[in-house]
This record gives structure tokens, sequence and C-alpha cells, in this order.
């Protein structure tokens, strides 16, 4: 049956696998733009809860919890802006999300003036240190087509010396790049954010949300969708799908579900579309408390499902290139809520950097830590009395400095501990930790998307020869995007929206700033700095 043959939208369904950012985007494309029922759309969440990456859960009393946080950059996120301006925010629906987040970025303006501190003292970040050969490499490596690259690593292009440069530092702990991480993923982020070069270090092109993420944006979303009748299907986790090969391509005709009541078996509708997000980079999260360390898992159920679909489909990517090596992909992030805010006071004190200013890093931490300290409140049920501050490790394996193991077998406790010796207050332990509570999160697959790659390891969107199956997510290509953004994943929502339905819209082109010559002359002369 080819496209102009297949029945009105009104008859057919869709089917979302996973409830992270790419598919709700999916479901307000298809309702929105391709006029589909939104009765017809169902999201199979394996958890309670939608959102998948862009979490944020919790109260005073019990402590919130945040995984990590999505920055934003109004130059660029062209279908994550087309999306929110039409969704309205929760605390005035004659306001879309966007309307808020602008009001609010231009009242909390980011500016970063410690971007990096050495045994608490302020580092010049804006120095970006870079020497002839540095920039040498990386004149290179945007002139070298991304297909010649392979699976090169960071290492294997740049020396030693590189990465121990103010720039590298500065990089690596916005964006989360290791240094065995693919050299053709940060070609692409030098390509799609050459116009903030320049600024990096004070992260002045930084956007964010009023509060967290989950707040913010995805429950705007989801009551958007609920209004117009999307079902979501919680505690729904599929495992499996009838995927039938013909002469016209390959059609996914059943989905299998594991659910508290057994094993469900969903029938699909050639003519009805499906949507999976493969891959999930806080699959396999495990949270600790205060007094206990995370585990750490080696597998989720997204990945279980794409390596299921993969095998005998190789035009579905290569899932393993991604998942099967946690010990470079996984790093660990922690959440801190105060009721004795003396801690939060003391962050703000010694970085001197006032709340939702930016990022710290701590370059004599074994860790590598680095402390967020957003706009309070940064939940919407979070008293006046109450703060929140996030932070992260790239390298939990190492031996802390002051607390002597992994980060990744401390608990909360601990981790505020080693924090507090960077901080320089470890003498004042006991006070600064009463009342407070910091919950880490061990997250396994948190950077999988950044693993070196070949081409064909990540699936088209919408595969060739594929009748009714489209993949979402950070693991399906796109070129010239960057992974690890919440643009990526809403970009790819549109783009098998627009294809499925063959809809006479266009996804909006991602952005050239770089071929600005204003842009290329601020960036040439930071890279001297």
């Amino acid at each position: 049956m080819t496209a102009h043959q297949h029945p009105h939208v009104s008859d057919r369904d869709a089917h979302f696998v996973g409830g992270g950012i790419a598919s709700l985007a999916g479901a307000a494309f298809l309702v929105r733009d391709g006029n589909m029922p939104g009765e017809n759309i169902h999201v199979y969440e394996k958890l309670d809860v939608v959102g998948g990456a862009m979490d944020g859960a919790g109260d005073p009393d019990e402590a919130y919890l945040i995984r990590g946080g999505r920055m934003f950059n109004y130059p660029t996120y062209e279908c994550t802006w087309d999306l929110f301006e039409t969704i309205p925010s929760l605390e005035d629906d004659s306001r879309s999300v966007k309307d808020v987040m602008d009001e609010f970025n231009e009242a909390n303006p980011s500016y970063a003036k410690t971007r990096l501190m050495h045994e608490g003292e302020r580092i010049d970040a804006g120095e970006y240190g870079l020497t002839r050969q540095h920039r040498q490499s990386i004149v290179r490596l945007l002139l070298t087509p991304e297909p010649r690259l392979g699976d090169t690593r960071i290492e294997e292009w740049f020396d030693e010396s590189f990465l121990e440069t103010n720039f590298w530092y500065v990089w690596a702990t916005i964006f989360a790049f290791q240094p065995w991480h693919s050299v053709a993923e940060v070609r692409r982020y030098m390509y799609r954010f050459l116009h903030e070069f320049p600024r990096l270090h004070t992260m002045e092109g930084i956007d964010r949300t009023k509060y967290n993420q989950y707040d913010s944006m995805i429950l705007p979303l989801r009551r958007w969708l609920e209004d117009r009748g999307v079902s979501f299907e919680y505690g729904h986790e599929v495992t499996d799908m009838d995927i039938v090969p013909s002469r016209t391509g390959r059609t996914v005709e059943r989905l299998y579900c594991e659910t508290d009541s057994g094993t469900e078996s969903v029938p699909v509708e050639p003519s009805d579309l499906v949507f999976v997000t493969n891959g999930s980079m806080t699959d396999g999260s495990s949270i600790g408390g205060m007094d206990e360390a995370p585990e750490l898992n080696e597998t989720g159920a997204s990945w279980e499902l794409w390596k299921s679909i993969a095998e005998d489909n190789p035009q579905f990517g290569n899932p393993s290139v991604f998942a099967d090596n946690v010990t470079e992909t996984k790093w660990e992030s922690f959440t801190v809520t105060l009721h004795n805010t003396e801690l939060f006071d003391h962050i703000v004190d010694f970085t001197n950097e006032e709340p939702g200013n930016g990022l710290v890093t701590y370059l004599g931490s074994n860790w590598l830590l680095s402390t967020v300290v957003a706009a309070q409140p940064h939940f919407a049920n979070q008293p006046d009395d109450v703060k929140v501050f996030w932070g992260y490790a790239l390298f939990p394996d190492r031996e802390g400095n002051y607390v002597k193991k992994p980060m990744s077998e401390c608990t909360g406790r601990e981790i505020l501990q080693e924090l507090c010796y960077h901080l320089q207050c470890e003498d004042r332990l006991p006070e600064l930790l009463d009342d407070v509570t910091c919950i880490p999160a061990m997250m396994p697959f948190i950077t999988a998307h950044f693993q070196p790659r070949e081409p064909g390891d990540r699936p088209e969107v919408v595969p060739d020869g594929s009748n009714n199956l489209a993949f979402l997510g950070q693991y399906a290509e796109q070129p010239r995007d960057v992974v690890f953004t919440v643009e990526y994943s809403v970009r790819s929502a549109m783009t098998a929206v627009y294809e499925m339905l063959d809809l006479d819209r266009e996804v909006p082109p991602v952005t050239k700033h770089y071929r600005k010559p204003g842009v290329i002359a601020d960036t040439v002369r930071a890279a001297y700095r």
C-alpha cells in the first residue's frame, strides 16, 4: 500500500514505545500537524511517569531528585521552539511554555564568573590556553568530512596537552565529553555551536527553564496531550515486536508488552504507525540515598528491545556499539535538598556565583566534580525555606581526594563530605550536613550516544524499506545535528511524523551559524586567548 492509499489519518493508530520527550513530541506533532485524533495515539512507558531524561521528582519532606538537566540555546533548537511556542504553560494557559522561558531568561540571564576553580582559587576560564598545534588540530577536524573520521576517538585526534587546557575542561564539563568519545561528534558540536565558542566560559548563551524541565516542559506537554485524548499506558514495557518482511518492505504487525498482569499482545494494522525510542541515556539508572550507594546496572529495557529487533534487521543499526561498554558510558550525579541552608550559602559565597548563574567545576577533584546551583525554587512545590542544588562527576571510578574510595561506591553523605573538602569547609561537616539530604544517581548509559561510531551504527529515523516503523531519540541518525540535546529528540520526532504521514511541511533546517563572517571572526579571536 503506497502512502496515498493509506486510510484517512482518523482511521489509523499510532504506537509510541517509550515515554520520553521524543515520543511526547511525536504525539504532539501527530495531533497538531497531522490532524490525528488524540484517542488514536498510545504511549507505552515501563515506568509510572513520562519524561525520560527530562525528570524532576520529590518533595521537601522526602527530598528532591533530578538525574540531570538539559541546557538550551535560542539561536539553535529550531524544532524545540517550534513545538513549545504552541504548548500552553501550566501557570498561565494564555502564554506558551516558550513565552515563560523567554521571560525567565530575560530576568535571569546566565553569566558564569567562576566556571573553573582549583584549590579554592578562581581560574580565568576565558584564557582557553590553545596552542598553535591545538588550533591546527581543530581546523583539520572541521575540514575533514565526517565519514572519514569513522570511529576515531578524541584522544586519538588531539594530543594529551589539549586535554589539559582550560578550553577542554570547559568543553568537557558543559557537554560531558570524555577523551575516549567520538571525535566526529565533537566536530558536529563545533559546527552546531560555533557561535558560542567565544563565550563558553561564561555560558551566556545558555538558556534554562524556570523550574526543572519536568515541571516546566514535560508536565504542560503531557497535559496538552491528555486534554486531546492521548492515552498513556504506564507500566507497559515493550519487549518485542513482530516485524514481517515482504517484497514491499518491513511491517510491524504486533507489539508485546510486559505488565504487572503478564504479557500483553497489541495488534498493529499495516496502516498504523509505530515509533520506537531505541536506546535511552537514563535507562538502567539506579538511585542511592544519604546512607546508601547506588548500584550499577549493565542493561535496560530500551537496549534489549533494540538488540532484539536489530538482530534480523541490519538496517536498524548496531546497538552494541553504544550499550556494551558501561565503563565508558556511565557517570554519576547527585541532588541535594537542604532544610539547613548553610552549605548552600557557603557554595554561593565560595564560588562567588549567584544561584542560576552557571556551572562550577573543581579541577583539583579526582572525580572531576561539578556543581550547579539553579535559580530557586527549582521545583514548583519547593518552599522558600528549602534549597536544592545538583552536581555530577565525570570520573566516578577514581578514588576521592578526601573520601578514599570511588564515588561509585559512595553514599550521598560521603559525596557531600568529598564536595565539602573541595569547598574547603570539611572542618564544619557535622553542622553543614545536618538536615541535608543527598540522593546519588548512577546512570550507566548517560553518554552512550557519544561512543565512537561508524556510519550505519545508528539507524535512519525512517529506515529504508520500513512501511510503518520509525526510530526516535538520541540513537536515530540525523545529519548535522548533535546528540545529548532536547533538540535532537524533538527533531527526530518531527522528521518521523512528517515523513510517515507524507505531510506537506518542512522540518526547520539546522541553522548554519558557522557560515556567518562575524561568528568566524569572533571564534578565531577566542582561539588565541
